[in-house]
């Protein structure tokens, strides 16, 4: 296989990294250097990146590649090592922990197609591999299916898997599918929270339409967004608006308990410090009052098809005059406890009925155990104790904090760290060791938990059953049924990553005769989501983010926030600036096939041209953080998103917004 890595990639050599790119050979090759050389026993390499690889209509396989090349300089498993997302928002990887993907479950288990999976069986017997560590997918979903629906989720009902929605087809529930959905008017309502799709989404001017085809919207924030006053944009005609809109007032972290997951998985608890003003709420009590109203309405029925409201879970303990949930509840059955008692192989009582589980390896596939997310398991161990709220001081040595927080799974800090020690379990270097093999008490010590049996020895076969089935005491990547690390991998658009220009680009690929990556999803919508070429957009355009403005509107609600920057603008260099005449704090257009903004320059040498296949191609900039609503006039300008086309990467179809063509001319 590394053979066929080699043959792939001998046509990316320096000199074609400097044509296709604009990286400069010698740059390139200082780069590759540094970065090589900061990799072996005694160095590891970070690769740190930011939303530039995922907006793209090929972005899971650009994140791929720089899996691979870890993998290659040996930088996974490591202290230092690792590829970091670099997040816009605090909880992105725990709302993605908790299944808001709509193709996976909480815990990451593939949520269920109607057609392959129509029993529990199917379900099971076509999603879990037969080696590595989801041998025990089994028990991860029934376990689920118990915390959901409790004493109704029985063996004589597979566990109530009929109640659990299933997918029509893999491509078809992504928030572009669904806006495109509005937009057809197959869609009839949206409960929006803690979001703001009238300026977020790409196609964005489309996306507003598409709101306003509705029938009805909920819209739960902290502020009147730009989505919940959809209704009355500036220039739209409130009455040709379909859409009613709930605006519900939302409350931020500061005002309500719970927790976030940042990058690293670690989960850190934050407790309410004020109450909400007025009737704002947190949006766990939102969401809990409608579950009991919606429970209410449908008492007495006897129809089949009302068990799975009727026969949920849900008793959070609201209290006060807000009827706030206890969070910890929650927490509890995201752990995981018993449903009855529990005894070890041997007979030997672990738990009693109802008691939180202390680790994901005693959940149960027989309905015994109930666990809302099993990679959490051991975040809530015992009645009253909140691992995730511990704020202990590092002990001697203990460089990973393993009192601060908790870090899924085990609150293991480095994931697959059986690769910090070399095959007889000794680590690698003095200066680089995490956990090792200490030969005399039979069992892996050291400074992390270990990511794998304990106590299974560096010259261990593979286990032919039991919960590491296929992993052998030398495999780190026990997720993988055959223990390693992999490059070949079964990925919609290809086992090796593979260079695709952009859909919009000023250059051919001079990689391949495909110039596109040709299982991308463009969204049918006619003229909406209109191509460009560079011959009437001749410029480059990337959208991105200010560290003085967060996402699509918080902080334009916020006045001392809102003046940071004087308004709306576009980032284009100096030698473009004099070629079309435009001065700093010129107004401009910026136009796209899609639509057109105005917005100021601002003319920086930090935007310099790219010289693609020996032609210079100059670059624009523009942050996507305005819009209509907000407290000042430098808050609000026109949507940077509406630039952006309906296009998606086939796995993710998540849009390409960092690489679009455009136009720029001074206004009169």
């Amino acid at each position: 296989m590394f053979q066929r890595l080699r043959r792939q990639y001998s046509r990316y050599t320096p000199e074609m990294v400097e044509r296709v790119c604009g990286i400069p050979k010698e740059l390139f090759l200082k780069v590759a250097d540094i970065y090589c050389s900061a990799s072996g026993p005694d160095k590891t390499a970070t690769v740190s990146y930011a939303l530039q690889l995922n907006q793209s209509t090929n972005g899971v396989q650009q994140i791929r590649a720089l899996c691979m090349l870890q993998l290659i300089l040996g930088n996974i498993g490591r202290p230092g090592g690792g590829v970091v997302a670099l997040r816009g928002h605090s909880n992105v990887q725990g709302a993605t922990d908790f299944g808001t993907l709509y193709h996976m479950l909480p815990g990451y288990p593939a949520a269920p197609l109607q057609g392959p999976h129509p029993t529990l069986t199917d379900y099971l017997e076509k999603t879990t591999p037969k080696g590595g560590y989801w041998v025990n997918n089994p028990k991860f979903v029934v376990s689920l299916l118990k915390a959901w629906w409790g004493p109704a989720a029985t063996t004589a009902n597979d566990y109530a898997y009929d109640y659990l929605p299933k997918r029509e087809k893999a491509d078809a529930y992504s928030h572009q599918h669904f806006v495109v959905g509005m937009y057809e008017k197959k869609v009839k309502g949206f409960i929006c929270m803690g979001q703001n799709p009238a300026v977020d989404s790409p196609n964005a001017k489309m996306a507003r339409q598409a709101l306003r085809n509705l029938e009805w919207m909920v819209v739960v924030d902290l502020f009147e967004t730009d989505t919940a006053a959809v209704w009355k944009e500036p220039g739209i005609d409130p009455k040709s608006s379909q859409v009613e809109v709930f605006y519900i007032p939302g409350a931020p972290a500061a005002e309500k308990d719970g927790s976030i997951t940042n990058t690293m998985r670690m989960a850190q608890w934050h407790v309410r410090a004020v109450e909400p003003p007025g009737d704002a709420r947190s949006d766990a009590a939102f969401i809990v009052d409608v579950g009991t109203r919606l429970k209410a309405l449908y008492a007495g029925s006897k129809a089949r098809r009302d068990r799975p409201v009727l026969d949920l879970v849900w008793d959070y303990q609201p209290q006060g005059p807000k009827q706030e949930p206890n969070m910890e509840l929650v927490l509890k059955e995201c752990n995981g406890y018993t449903t009855e008692d529990l005894t070890d192989k041997d007979g030997a009582p672990l738990y009693k009925k109802g008691e939180p589980l202390k680790t994901f390896g005693h959940l149960r596939d027989d309905g015994s155990t109930a666990c809302g997310n099993w990679i959490y398991t051991g975040i809530y161990p015992e009645e009253g104790k909140n691992m995730a709220l511990r704020r202990e001081k590092p002990k001697a040595g203990d460089y990973l904090g393993h009192g601060w927080g908790f870090a899924w799974p085990a609150n293991r800090r480095i994931i697959y760290n059986r690769a910090s020690a070399d095959p007889s379990g000794k680590p690698w270097s003095e200066k680089k060791k995490l956990i090792w093999w200490d030969a005399e008490a039979k069992k892996w010590v050291g400074n992390d938990v270990p990511d794998f049996s304990p106590t299974m020895a560096p010259d261990a076969p593979r286990a032919k059953d039991g919960p590491f089935k296929g992993v052998s005491g030398t495999d780190a990547f026990i997720m993988n049924p055959h223990g390693l690390g992999q490059f070949f991998a079964s990925i919609v658009d290809g086992p090796f990553p593979e260079h695709y220009e952009p859909f919009e680009s000023p250059t051919q690929n001079l990689l391949s005769k495909v110039q596109t990556n040709p299982l991308a999803k463009v969204y049918n919508i006619g003229d909406l989501n209109k191509l460009g070429t560079p011959d009437r957009y001749p410029y480059i355009l990337t959208t991105y983010r200010l560290t003085e403005h967060h996402a699509a509107g918080m902080s334009r609600h916020v006045p001392w926030l809102s003046e940071l920057f004087f308004g709306h603008f576009a980032e284009i260099g100096p030698e473009m600036a004099k070629e079309l005449g435009i001065r700093n704090g010129d107004m401009v257009t910026v136009e796209t096939p899609r639509a057109k903004i105005k917005v100021r320059a601002l003319v920086t040498e930090r935007i310099q041209p790219f010289m693609i296949n020996d032609k210079k191609v100059y670059q624009v900039g523009i942050p996507w953080h305005w819009g209509y609503q907000g407290v000042m006039q430098s808050a609000r300008g026109d949507v940077t998103n509406d630039l952006v086309a309906s296009l998606g990467d086939p796995t993710t179809f998540i849009q390409e917004s960092k690489a679009l063509l455009c136009n720029v001319r001074k206004e009169a």
